[in-house]
């Protein structure tokens, strides 16, 4: 079977995570794929494939003795931005200009707002109906590991050992929480977790999440002078006291940012939550700071306790860990070009379980998927590229 048929039926399976549930996986519902996956690896010939009772889902193809054993990880569940339910794909033959996703609801693609669309002319793109995401993010990189796996089984050519890894929650920071790290075994690992083809990322963000709460004090408006405190104004007052230039729309590269995204509230209490992003770790550090500050400088203004702020790191920028190890992102390469993929190290500006693996003693670079407008409805992915990303596994493995 291709990468891209298993995408189509993946993408049937709505496994949009939950970062205000506090279970694991955060939707029970990504399970019910995880469940699909193992009786799929099963089939293929992978004995040993099961899911953990957290959701995460294993296996092993075996290798030729002698060499390394090396992880494939995607993850399974598709981001909270946009629906991932009752997803419509269907391919298009690209020959250039504006794509029709939806003509009842005039939804357009159009060539002027993506300009990657202008590179992919010639190539046949799965596409949405244009209201809901497509899930290639990640599910591409699960069609093209098992994909990898299945031609791996089928030849007698000498590879390393496969280790499997596909993990639940990693849209909500949680993918690598509970990871059986023990057990996987491998001495190395990529996820497959990339857009553009001929990415090959070791260079990501470092994160953290922040929940700022403010207290205000509600009174009938008509007597409300010199005792009336309203919440939102504060909040409101707590955004504008950040740079306005370091939010992600004014940001590219290595830059940092903070992001609004989402916000709640009453004249009683409001509530503002922002994800906070730096490759440089002391930038990353003096952005959390700002925070702090402005948090103490609105509790003087208003009065102690008006505004509790909650500062939670997520991941760190995994390539230190990588450095020390670069061999594999030459083996990367190798396999890249091997397929007439040109590599390009550009950096994650946002992150993946590979960061949270690579600190907790896996050396985990990220390697292409093909996709392109991850978390929205406008995401897309050629076939020809989730073939290549597909070759290009089996290359790693073989080299």
């Amino acid at each position: 079977m291709k990468a891209y048929e298993r995408l189509l039926r993946y993408v049937q399976f709505d496994t949009q995570s939950d970062e205000f549930s506090e279970t694991c996986p955060s939707t029970d519902k990504q399970k019910t794929f995880a469940l699909y996956l193992v009786e799929e690896m099963k089939a293929m010939g992978i004995a040993d494939a099961h899911m953990d009772g957290d959701g995460y889902v294993y296996g092993t193809v075996p290798g030729t003795p002698g060499l390394p054993v090396i992880g494939l990880i995607a993850h399974m569940d598709t981001a909270p931005d946009a629906s991932g339910a009752n997803v419509k794909p269907r391919i298009v033959d690209y020959q250039g200009g504006d794509i029709v996703l939806n003509e009842e609801k005039n939804i357009l693609m159009r060539e002027a707002d993506f300009p990657s669309l202008t590179r992919n002319k010639g190539k046949h793109l799965m596409v949405t109906d244009g209201t809901t995401l497509l899930g290639a993010d990640d599910k591409a990189g699960v069609a093209e590991i098992l994909t990898a796996a299945e031609i791996l089984l089928a030849s007698s050519e000498p590879h390393a050992t496969l280790r499997i890894g596909f993990t639940p929650d990693e849209e909500i920071g949680r993918g690598a929480d509970r990871f059986n790290l023990k057990d996987f075994g491998a001495e190395f690992a990529y996820t497959a977790d990339g857009g553009t083809i001929g990415e090959l990322e070791y260079e990501n963000f470092n994160a953290a999440s922040a929940k700022v709460v403010f207290h205000g004090r509600n009174i009938h408006p008509g007597s409300a002078k010199n005792q009336m405190v309203n919440s939102q104004l504060i909040a409101m007052e707590f955004h504008s006291l950040l740079p306005v230039h370091q939010r992600p729309e004014a940001t590219e590269g290595y830059e940092g940012f903070a992001l609004l995204t989402d916000m709640k509230g009453t004249v009683e209490e409001s509530q503002l939550r922002y994800i906070i992003r730096d490759h440089d770790m002391e930038k990353f550090l003096g952005r959390k700071a700002l925070f702090e500050e402005i948090a103490r400088f609105l509790n003087r203004k208003y009065g102690e306790g008006t505004v509790e702020l909650t500062l939670r790191d997520s991941y760190y920028n995994m390539k230190e860990k990588i450095l020390p190890v670069m061999h594999i992102i030459r083996r990367a390469e190798a396999a890249m070009r091997s397929v007439g993929m040109e590599p390009v190290s550009v950096p994650v500006r946002g992150g993946t379980d590979g960061a949270r693996l690579s600190y907790e003693g896996l050396p985990c670079p990220n390697l292409c998927t093909g996709g392109e407008n991850y978390h929205g409805r406008f995401e897309y992915i050629p076939v020809e590229d989730m073939e290549a990303c597909t070759q290009m596994l089996v290359a790693l493995l073989r080299g």
